[in-house]
């Protein structure tokens, strides 16, 4: 890994992408999901890599169905899991869902190799779509093939870092989705019943801070916040700020960061 000053203005992108070269290396992560990181760096660039008000909504919401929900279940991939996949397994221990690796670059190895990397960071189990398993209808991509105890019978799935063929199918299945998304033009951001516009290293700290906070309020008020939520709104509140600081770039020419 190459040594990064903590000096450096953008310290923890450049370690960011340090941590997903080095999945890379190790079978986890596949090169087409270091080109799909850099696409929501460059939103989180032009967003001022912070997390917005708007996202801490998304998370108090997503918190809400979560707890909320009958069957939720974590899906995790090949970059989630290199980036975040202790917050990963300590989520799924406190909404009491099980984790479940689903991958649109496919092969027995890397689902296997993911599998025991969440079991490292405390998984107790780790559902994988193999011998287990069902196919969501109507999808082609191998992320169709989903474990018959996970996502096949979920009623909430969370999802990082996805693309928007199968939250578009899992939401016609009438599935609620949780999703992760840097990039609010998206079809998995539009799609999703929660979107939370923000990095993933960001966001599922706070998530997970959010689940713990509300898990006492009662489930009437816990399914207020939900219910509340307005997800097409926040979105059009993000392409607003994202319009204001492009503006304003174009305006002054001021860099929108380090």
């Amino acid at each position: 890994m190459v040594n990064v000053p903590r000096s450096h203005p953008r310290y923890v992108s450049l370690m960011i992408r340090e941590r997903l070269v080095e999945a890379f290396k190790e079978g986890i992560v596949v090169p087409e999901g270091l080109m799909a990181h850099g696409r929501g760096e460059a939103f989180d660039y032009i967003l001022g890599e912070v997390t917005h008000e708007m996202a801490r909504k998304a998370v108090r919401a997503a918190a809400a169905l979560l707890l909320i929900s009958e069957k939720p279940v974590i899906s995790v991939n090949g970059n989630s899991a290199a980036l975040v996949g202790r917050e990963l397994v300590e989520l799924a221990r406190e909404v009491k869902a099980p984790l479940e690796v689903n991958l649109f670059y496919w092969s027995r190895s890397r689902v296997e190799k993911i599998g025991e990397l969440l079991k490292s960071y405390g998984a107790n189990e780790v559902l994988l779509p193999i011998d287990d398993a069902e196919e969501v209808p109507g999808l082609e991509s191998s992320r169709r093939l989903v474990n018959r105890r996970g996502i096949y019978r979920a009623d909430t799935v969370f999802v990082a870092m996805e693309d928007g063929d199968r939250t578009e199918k899992l939401r016609r299945l009438g599935k609620h989705v949780v999703a992760v998304d840097l990039n609010p033009f998206s079809r998995t951001a539009r799609a999703a019943t929660v979107t939370i516009v923000d990095n993933v290293v960001r966001a599922l700290p706070e998530l997970t801070g959010a689940v713990r906070e509300m898990r006492s309020a009662g489930r009437e008020k816990i399914r207020e916040v939900f219910e509340s939520f307005d997800n097409e709104r926040n979105l059009k509140e993000f392409i607003a700020t994202i319009t204001q600081r492009l503006d304003r770039l174009a305006s002054y020419g001021e860099p929108l960061s380090d």
